[in-house]
Protein backbone atom coordinates (compact mmCIF):
# COMPACT_ATOMS: atom_id res chain seq x y z
CA UNK A 1 0.00 0.00 0.00
CA UNK A 2 0.89 3.65 -0.71
CA UNK A 3 1.63 5.67 2.02
CA UNK A 4 -1.35 8.62 2.66
CA UNK A 5 -0.99 12.19 1.06
CA UNK A 6 -2.39 13.57 3.55
CA UNK A 7 0.42 12.80 6.06
CA UNK A 8 3.26 16.33 6.20
CA UNK A 9 6.81 14.60 5.95
CA UNK A 10 9.65 15.80 7.11
CA UNK A 11 13.52 14.12 6.10
CA UNK A 12 17.03 15.16 5.57
CA UNK A 13 17.73 16.26 2.25
CA UNK A 14 21.17 15.94 1.93
CA UNK A 15 23.78 12.95 2.07
CA UNK A 16 25.32 11.82 5.37
CA UNK A 17 28.27 13.38 6.59
CA UNK A 18 29.62 16.63 7.59
CA UNK A 19 29.16 19.72 4.56
CA UNK A 20 29.08 23.63 4.50
CA UNK A 21 25.25 23.04 3.88
CA UNK A 22 22.60 20.67 4.56
CA UNK A 23 18.81 20.49 3.73
CA UNK A 24 15.93 19.23 5.68
CA UNK A 25 12.85 19.00 3.94
CA UNK A 26 8.89 19.31 4.85
CA UNK A 27 5.88 18.35 2.53
CA UNK A 28 2.22 18.47 2.98
CA UNK A 29 -1.09 20.07 4.09
CA UNK A 30 0.33 21.32 7.28
CA UNK A 31 4.29 22.00 5.80
CA UNK A 32 3.89 25.89 6.38
CA UNK A 33 1.83 25.50 10.33
CA UNK A 34 4.85 22.73 11.56
CA UNK A 35 7.68 25.27 9.96
CA UNK A 36 6.17 28.06 12.01
CA UNK A 37 6.55 26.19 14.91
CA UNK A 38 10.26 25.67 15.00
CA UNK A 39 11.24 28.71 12.71
CA UNK A 40 12.22 32.45 13.93
CA UNK A 41 11.98 34.70 11.33
CA UNK A 42 9.43 35.71 8.63
CA UNK A 43 6.27 33.68 9.15
CA UNK A 44 5.90 30.85 6.25
CA UNK A 45 2.50 30.68 6.29
CA UNK A 46 2.29 33.97 5.13
CA UNK A 47 5.12 33.91 2.89
CA UNK A 48 5.18 33.66 -0.76
CA UNK A 49 6.36 31.04 -2.72
CA UNK A 50 9.47 30.91 -4.25
CA UNK A 51 11.35 33.14 -1.68
CA UNK A 52 14.38 32.82 0.71
CA UNK A 53 14.06 34.01 4.14
CA UNK A 54 17.21 34.01 6.73
CA UNK A 55 16.49 33.59 10.65
CA UNK A 56 16.92 30.83 13.28
CA UNK A 57 15.85 27.51 13.69
CA UNK A 58 14.68 27.00 17.60
CA UNK A 59 13.04 24.24 19.75
CA UNK A 60 9.68 25.52 20.70
CA UNK A 61 9.37 24.16 24.32
CA UNK A 62 12.55 25.91 25.29
CA UNK A 63 13.38 28.95 22.94
CA UNK A 64 16.54 28.17 22.54
CA UNK A 65 18.55 28.29 18.95
CA UNK A 66 19.83 25.24 17.18
CA UNK A 67 20.99 26.90 14.06
CA UNK A 68 20.92 30.11 12.05
CA UNK A 69 19.61 29.19 9.14
CA UNK A 70 17.46 30.15 5.33
CA UNK A 71 14.10 29.04 5.01
CA UNK A 72 12.57 28.49 1.27
CA UNK A 73 8.97 28.07 0.95
CA UNK A 74 7.25 26.62 -2.19
CA UNK A 75 3.19 27.06 -2.37
CA UNK A 76 0.87 24.32 -3.91
CA UNK A 77 1.55 23.21 -6.72
CA UNK A 78 3.90 25.10 -7.37
CA UNK A 79 6.64 22.75 -5.63
CA UNK A 80 8.63 19.54 -6.26
CA UNK A 81 5.55 17.88 -4.79
CA UNK A 82 2.83 19.56 -5.70
CA UNK A 83 1.91 20.06 -2.25
CA UNK A 84 2.64 23.33 -0.21
CA UNK A 85 6.66 22.99 0.71
CA UNK A 86 9.69 23.99 3.50
CA UNK A 87 13.23 24.07 2.63
CA UNK A 88 15.37 24.38 5.56
CA UNK A 89 18.80 25.26 4.66
CA UNK A 90 21.04 25.06 7.72
CA UNK A 91 25.24 24.25 8.62
CA UNK A 92 25.56 20.50 7.44
CA UNK A 93 26.38 19.05 10.73
CA UNK A 94 25.14 15.89 11.35
CA UNK A 95 24.10 17.16 14.90
CA UNK A 96 22.11 20.38 13.53
CA UNK A 97 20.42 18.45 10.94
CA UNK A 98 19.24 15.56 13.31
CA UNK A 99 17.96 18.18 15.48
CA UNK A 100 15.76 19.96 13.20
CA UNK A 101 14.31 16.85 11.67
CA UNK A 102 13.66 15.60 15.33
CA UNK A 103 11.51 19.36 16.30
CA UNK A 104 9.96 19.18 12.75
CA UNK A 105 8.86 15.61 14.00
CA UNK A 106 7.77 16.35 17.52
CA UNK A 107 5.81 19.55 16.05
CA UNK A 108 3.81 17.13 13.58
CA UNK A 109 5.65 15.98 10.78
CA UNK A 110 5.99 12.16 10.56
CA UNK A 111 9.26 10.96 8.78
CA UNK A 112 9.62 10.03 5.07
CA UNK A 113 10.36 6.89 3.78
CA UNK A 114 12.46 6.12 1.02
CA UNK A 115 11.30 8.32 -2.21
CA UNK A 116 8.73 9.25 -0.79
CA UNK A 117 8.92 13.19 -1.88
CA UNK A 118 9.22 12.11 -5.55
CA UNK A 119 6.65 9.63 -4.89
CA UNK A 120 4.33 12.73 -4.29
CA UNK A 121 5.61 14.27 -7.07
CA UNK A 122 4.09 11.44 -9.52
CA UNK A 123 1.13 10.76 -7.55
CA UNK A 124 0.10 14.35 -7.96
CA UNK A 125 1.09 14.61 -11.35
CA UNK A 126 4.21 16.39 -10.85
CA UNK A 127 5.80 13.91 -13.21
CA UNK A 128 5.36 10.87 -14.68
CA UNK A 129 6.57 7.23 -13.84
CA UNK A 130 9.52 7.25 -16.16
CA UNK A 131 10.21 10.67 -15.15
CA UNK A 132 10.65 9.51 -11.26
CA UNK A 133 12.77 6.88 -12.42
CA UNK A 134 15.05 9.22 -14.32
CA UNK A 135 15.12 11.56 -10.69
CA UNK A 136 17.11 8.19 -9.36
CA UNK A 137 19.26 7.79 -12.57
CA UNK A 138 20.21 10.93 -12.28
CA UNK A 139 21.63 11.12 -8.30
CA UNK A 140 23.03 7.38 -9.03
CA UNK A 141 25.06 8.44 -12.51
CA UNK A 142 28.90 7.59 -12.65
CA UNK A 143 29.45 8.55 -15.97
CA UNK A 144 29.01 11.91 -18.40
CA UNK A 145 26.96 9.73 -20.52
CA UNK A 146 24.32 8.16 -17.99
CA UNK A 147 23.84 11.52 -17.00
CA UNK A 148 22.52 13.00 -20.17
CA UNK A 149 20.58 9.47 -20.24
CA UNK A 150 18.89 10.23 -17.32
CA UNK A 151 18.61 13.96 -17.89
CA UNK A 152 16.73 12.74 -21.37
CA UNK A 153 14.48 11.06 -19.37
CA UNK A 154 13.70 13.25 -16.43
CA UNK A 155 13.15 15.74 -19.12
CA UNK A 156 10.33 14.00 -20.68
CA UNK A 157 12.19 12.84 -24.00
CA UNK A 158 11.07 9.12 -23.51
CA UNK A 159 7.99 9.76 -22.06
CA UNK A 160 7.55 11.84 -25.51
CA UNK A 161 8.04 8.81 -27.28
CA UNK A 162 5.81 6.89 -25.95
CA UNK A 163 3.28 8.97 -26.24
CA UNK A 164 3.80 10.11 -29.91
CA UNK A 165 3.46 5.64 -30.50
CA UNK A 166 0.43 5.55 -28.46
CA UNK A 167 -1.21 8.75 -30.15
CA UNK A 168 -0.67 6.47 -33.61
CA UNK A 169 -2.06 3.44 -31.99
CA UNK A 170 -5.12 5.67 -30.38
CA UNK A 171 -6.05 7.16 -34.08
CA UNK A 172 -5.97 3.60 -35.44
CA UNK A 173 -7.89 2.39 -32.65
CA UNK A 174 -10.80 4.72 -33.27
CA UNK A 175 -10.68 4.11 -36.76
CA UNK A 176 -11.07 0.12 -35.84
CA UNK A 177 -13.97 1.02 -33.64
CA UNK A 178 -15.90 3.07 -35.81
CA UNK A 179 -15.50 0.74 -38.29
CA UNK A 180 -17.42 -2.13 -36.51
CA UNK A 181 -19.61 -0.08 -35.22
CA UNK A 182 -20.99 2.14 -38.21
CA UNK A 183 -20.75 -0.27 -40.86
CA UNK A 184 -23.44 0.97 -43.31
CA UNK A 185 -22.02 4.92 -42.34
CA UNK A 186 -19.26 4.35 -45.07
CA UNK A 187 -15.92 4.61 -43.27
CA UNK A 188 -12.74 5.35 -45.37
CA UNK A 189 -10.91 1.89 -44.88
CA UNK A 190 -7.80 2.32 -42.57
CA UNK A 191 -3.91 2.03 -43.27
CA UNK A 192 -3.73 -0.68 -40.44
CA UNK A 193 -0.23 -2.19 -41.54
CA UNK A 194 1.68 1.21 -42.79
CA UNK A 195 0.68 2.39 -38.93
CA UNK A 196 1.82 -1.21 -37.15
CA UNK A 197 4.45 -1.17 -38.96
CA UNK A 198 5.95 2.34 -37.86
CA UNK A 199 5.07 1.72 -34.81
CA UNK A 200 7.01 -1.23 -34.17
CA UNK A 201 9.50 0.43 -36.49
CA UNK A 202 10.26 3.07 -33.54
CA UNK A 203 9.88 0.11 -31.07
CA UNK A 204 12.68 -1.84 -32.06
CA UNK A 205 15.13 1.37 -32.28
CA UNK A 206 14.30 1.86 -28.88
CA UNK A 207 14.84 -1.79 -28.06
CA UNK A 208 18.15 -1.39 -29.98
CA UNK A 209 19.30 1.50 -27.32
CA UNK A 210 18.75 -1.51 -24.44
CA UNK A 211 22.11 -3.07 -24.18
CA UNK A 212 24.14 0.35 -24.07
CA UNK A 213 21.13 1.88 -21.61
CA UNK A 214 21.87 -0.79 -19.31
CA UNK A 215 25.97 -0.89 -19.73
CA UNK A 216 25.90 3.20 -18.82
CA UNK A 217 23.71 2.62 -15.90
CA UNK A 218 25.08 -0.40 -13.93
CA UNK A 219 28.71 -0.38 -15.31
CA UNK A 220 30.44 -2.84 -16.81
CA UNK A 221 33.79 -5.05 -16.18
CA UNK A 222 36.57 -4.91 -18.07
CA UNK A 223 39.66 -8.30 -17.63
CA UNK A 224 42.84 -7.87 -18.95
CA UNK A 225 44.06 -11.42 -19.75
CA UNK A 226 47.44 -12.32 -21.09
CA UNK A 227 51.06 -13.91 -20.87
CA UNK A 228 53.34 -12.70 -18.27
CA UNK A 229 55.17 -9.59 -19.26
CA UNK A 230 52.77 -9.10 -21.90
CA UNK A 231 51.74 -5.66 -20.16
CA UNK A 232 48.72 -5.87 -18.94
CA UNK A 233 49.64 -3.72 -15.77
CA UNK A 234 51.10 -1.22 -17.99
CA UNK A 235 47.98 -0.90 -19.79
CA UNK A 236 45.83 -0.56 -16.73
CA UNK A 237 47.95 2.13 -16.01
CA UNK A 238 47.83 4.03 -19.06
CA UNK A 239 43.92 3.71 -19.34
CA UNK A 240 43.58 4.85 -15.73
CA UNK A 241 46.44 7.76 -15.97
CA UNK A 242 48.03 6.75 -12.90
CA UNK A 243 50.31 4.02 -11.30
CA UNK A 244 47.37 1.92 -9.84
CA UNK A 245 48.87 -1.28 -10.67
CA UNK A 246 52.72 -2.61 -9.97
CA UNK A 247 55.08 -2.54 -13.01
CA UNK A 248 58.36 -4.77 -13.44
CA UNK A 249 60.35 -5.73 -15.89
CA UNK A 250 60.13 -9.25 -14.44
CA UNK A 251 57.69 -11.58 -15.77
CA UNK A 252 55.21 -12.85 -12.76
CA UNK A 253 54.86 -9.71 -10.87
CA UNK A 254 50.71 -9.70 -10.44
CA UNK A 255 49.84 -13.28 -8.77
CA UNK A 256 46.53 -12.16 -8.56
CA UNK A 257 44.21 -10.11 -9.58
CA UNK A 258 43.71 -6.56 -9.05
CA UNK A 259 40.23 -3.82 -9.32
CA UNK A 260 40.08 -0.42 -10.24
CA UNK A 261 37.30 1.36 -11.25
CA UNK A 262 37.15 3.84 -14.27
CA UNK A 263 35.26 6.04 -16.75
CA UNK A 264 36.10 4.91 -20.60
CA UNK A 265 34.19 6.73 -23.09
CA UNK A 266 31.23 7.45 -20.79
CA UNK A 267 31.13 4.31 -19.79
CA UNK A 268 31.61 3.01 -16.06
CA UNK A 269 33.52 0.09 -15.56
CA UNK A 270 35.92 -2.31 -13.07
CA UNK A 271 39.10 -2.61 -14.52
CA UNK A 272 40.65 -6.51 -13.45
CA UNK A 273 44.25 -7.06 -13.99
CA UNK A 274 44.87 -10.43 -13.74
CA UNK A 275 47.62 -12.86 -13.41
CA UNK A 276 49.72 -14.11 -16.30
CA UNK A 277 48.45 -16.97 -17.96
CA UNK A 278 51.21 -19.59 -18.88
CA UNK A 279 51.73 -22.89 -17.54
CA UNK A 280 53.29 -23.83 -14.16
CA UNK A 281 53.98 -26.37 -11.95
CA UNK A 282 54.03 -23.04 -9.23
CA UNK A 283 50.83 -23.84 -7.44
CA UNK A 284 50.28 -20.39 -6.58
CA UNK A 285 51.03 -19.21 -9.85
CA UNK A 286 48.64 -21.80 -10.67
CA UNK A 287 45.59 -20.58 -8.44
CA UNK A 288 46.81 -16.87 -10.14
CA UNK A 289 46.37 -18.38 -13.38
CA UNK A 290 42.74 -19.56 -12.75
CA UNK A 291 41.54 -16.56 -11.50
CA UNK A 292 42.47 -14.78 -14.10
CA UNK A 293 40.52 -16.99 -16.68
CA UNK A 294 37.75 -16.77 -14.24
CA UNK A 295 38.00 -13.42 -14.54
CA UNK A 296 37.96 -13.48 -18.10
CA UNK A 297 34.68 -15.36 -17.87
CA UNK A 298 32.67 -13.38 -15.76
CA UNK A 299 33.56 -9.97 -17.38
CA UNK A 300 31.07 -8.53 -19.98
CA UNK A 301 34.52 -7.31 -21.99
CA UNK A 302 37.80 -9.35 -21.84
CA UNK A 303 41.45 -7.61 -23.54
CA UNK A 304 43.41 -10.54 -24.48
CA UNK A 305 47.17 -8.82 -24.56
CA UNK A 306 50.23 -9.64 -26.41
CA UNK A 307 53.79 -8.54 -26.83
CA UNK A 308 53.87 -7.77 -30.14
CA UNK A 309 57.89 -7.73 -30.09
CA UNK A 310 58.03 -11.10 -28.38
CA UNK A 311 57.03 -14.68 -30.25
CA UNK A 312 53.48 -14.95 -30.64
CA UNK A 313 52.52 -16.66 -27.44
CA UNK A 314 49.58 -19.62 -27.58
CA UNK A 315 46.46 -17.92 -26.70
CA UNK A 316 44.39 -19.77 -23.94
CA UNK A 317 40.63 -20.70 -23.96
CA UNK A 318 38.33 -17.29 -23.94
CA UNK A 319 35.25 -16.37 -24.66
CA UNK A 320 36.10 -14.99 -27.93
CA UNK A 321 33.35 -13.26 -28.67
CA UNK A 322 33.71 -10.95 -25.83
CA UNK A 323 36.97 -10.75 -26.44
CA UNK A 324 39.22 -7.74 -27.90
CA UNK A 325 42.92 -8.87 -29.15
CA UNK A 326 45.02 -5.94 -28.58
CA UNK A 327 49.27 -5.84 -29.30
CA UNK A 328 51.17 -4.23 -27.09
CA UNK A 329 54.62 -2.40 -26.94
CA UNK A 330 54.24 -1.18 -30.47
CA UNK A 331 57.06 1.50 -29.76
CA UNK A 332 59.20 -1.91 -30.50
CA UNK A 333 59.95 -3.88 -33.62
CA UNK A 334 57.66 -6.10 -34.55
CA UNK A 335 57.94 -9.80 -34.26
CA UNK A 336 54.57 -10.57 -35.73
CA UNK A 337 51.28 -8.67 -37.14
CA UNK A 338 47.52 -9.41 -36.50
CA UNK A 339 45.44 -7.29 -38.73
CA UNK A 340 42.47 -8.32 -35.63
CA UNK A 341 44.35 -6.71 -33.18
CA UNK A 342 44.33 -3.20 -31.71
CA UNK A 343 48.61 -2.03 -31.83
CA UNK A 344 49.03 -0.40 -28.49
CA UNK A 345 51.83 1.56 -26.76
CA UNK A 346 51.34 1.94 -23.19
CA UNK A 347 54.68 3.98 -23.16
CA UNK A 348 54.11 6.33 -26.00
CA UNK A 349 50.20 5.92 -25.85
CA UNK A 350 50.11 5.10 -29.32
CA UNK A 351 46.55 3.50 -29.97
CA UNK A 352 45.39 4.30 -26.54
CA UNK A 353 42.25 6.02 -28.02
CA UNK A 354 41.50 3.64 -30.92
CA UNK A 355 41.40 0.88 -28.30
CA UNK A 356 38.78 2.98 -26.23
CA UNK A 357 36.83 3.66 -29.26
CA UNK A 358 36.56 -0.11 -29.81
CA UNK A 359 35.86 -1.06 -25.86
CA UNK A 360 33.22 1.63 -26.08
CA UNK A 361 31.75 0.12 -29.81
CA UNK A 362 32.05 -3.15 -28.07
CA UNK A 363 29.91 -2.26 -24.84
CA UNK A 364 27.68 -0.09 -26.30
CA UNK A 365 26.87 -1.28 -30.05
CA UNK A 366 26.10 1.05 -32.31
CA UNK A 367 23.53 3.30 -30.03
CA UNK A 368 23.58 6.94 -31.14
CA UNK A 369 24.61 9.06 -27.75
CA UNK A 370 22.34 11.89 -29.60
CA UNK A 371 18.99 9.70 -28.61
CA UNK A 372 17.28 8.83 -25.64
CA UNK A 373 18.40 5.35 -24.46
CA UNK A 374 16.21 2.60 -22.51
CA UNK A 375 17.88 2.35 -19.29
CA UNK A 376 15.30 0.48 -17.29
CA UNK A 377 14.62 -3.09 -17.55
CA UNK A 378 10.82 -2.34 -16.91
CA UNK A 379 10.88 -0.58 -19.85
CA UNK A 380 12.53 -2.85 -22.18
CA UNK A 381 9.49 -5.80 -20.96
CA UNK A 382 6.63 -3.16 -21.51
CA UNK A 383 7.95 -2.48 -25.39
CA UNK A 384 9.03 -6.18 -25.85
CA UNK A 385 5.42 -6.76 -24.82
CA UNK A 386 3.74 -4.08 -26.74
CA UNK A 387 5.53 -5.11 -29.88
CA UNK A 388 4.82 -8.59 -29.46
CA UNK A 389 0.64 -7.58 -29.36
CA UNK A 390 1.05 -5.51 -32.75
CA UNK A 391 2.81 -8.48 -34.12
CA UNK A 392 -0.17 -10.09 -33.36
CA UNK A 393 -2.02 -6.85 -34.95
CA UNK A 394 -0.44 -7.46 -38.59
CA UNK A 395 -2.96 -9.19 -40.80
CA UNK A 396 -5.74 -9.47 -38.22
CA UNK A 397 -9.27 -9.21 -38.43
CA UNK A 398 -10.44 -5.91 -37.71
CA UNK A 399 -12.16 -6.92 -34.00
CA UNK A 400 -8.98 -9.18 -32.92
CA UNK A 401 -6.28 -6.74 -34.18
CA UNK A 402 -8.24 -4.03 -32.16
CA UNK A 403 -7.97 -5.84 -29.12
CA UNK A 404 -4.54 -6.26 -29.74
CA UNK A 405 -4.01 -2.58 -30.41
CA UNK A 406 -5.51 -2.11 -26.99
CA UNK A 407 -3.24 -4.30 -25.15
CA UNK A 408 -0.11 -3.48 -27.07
CA UNK A 409 -1.62 0.80 -25.76
CA UNK A 410 -1.72 -0.92 -22.01
CA UNK A 411 2.11 -2.07 -22.45
CA UNK A 412 3.18 1.57 -23.27
CA UNK A 413 1.37 3.44 -20.61
CA UNK A 414 2.76 1.22 -17.85
CA UNK A 415 6.13 3.02 -19.04
CA UNK A 416 5.09 6.34 -18.01
CA UNK A 417 2.84 4.89 -15.15
CA UNK A 418 -0.85 5.33 -17.07
CA UNK A 419 -1.47 1.56 -16.03
CA UNK A 420 0.50 0.25 -13.71
CA UNK A 421 -0.32 -1.21 -10.31
CA UNK A 422 0.60 -0.03 -6.86
CA UNK A 423 3.12 -2.70 -6.00
CA UNK A 424 5.15 -1.92 -8.94
CA UNK A 425 4.99 1.88 -7.41
CA UNK A 426 6.36 0.71 -4.57
CA UNK A 427 8.71 -1.59 -5.72
CA UNK A 428 10.37 1.48 -7.99
CA UNK A 429 10.64 4.03 -5.05
CA UNK A 430 11.80 2.32 -2.63
CA UNK A 431 15.29 2.13 -4.19
CA UNK A 432 15.46 5.92 -3.34
CA UNK A 433 17.02 7.55 -0.76
CA UNK A 434 15.23 9.26 1.97
CA UNK A 435 14.68 12.78 1.26
CA UNK A 436 14.52 12.58 -2.20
Amino acid sequence: MLPRLSDTIAAVATPPGSGGVGVVRLSGPEALEIAARVWRGRDPRTSPGGRFWHGWVTDPESGDAVDEALLLVFRAPHSYTGQDAVEFQTHGSPAVLRRVLELLLAAGARAAGPGEFTLRAYLNGRMDLAQAESVLAVIEAESETARRQALRGLTRALSQKIEGMSRKLLDLLAHIQALLDYPEEGVEPHEAEQVLQEVIAEIDRLRATARAGRRVREGARLALVGAPNAGKSSLLNALLGYERALVYHEPGTTRDYLEAPLELEGVPLVAVDTAGVRATDDPVEAAGVARALEAARAADLTLYLADRSAPRPEPPELPWKRTLKVATKADLPAAWRDPEAIEVSALTGAGLDALRRAIRERLLGAADEGEVWITHERHLEALNEARAHLEQALGAEDDLMGMSVEAALEALARITGETVDEAVVARIFQNFCVGK
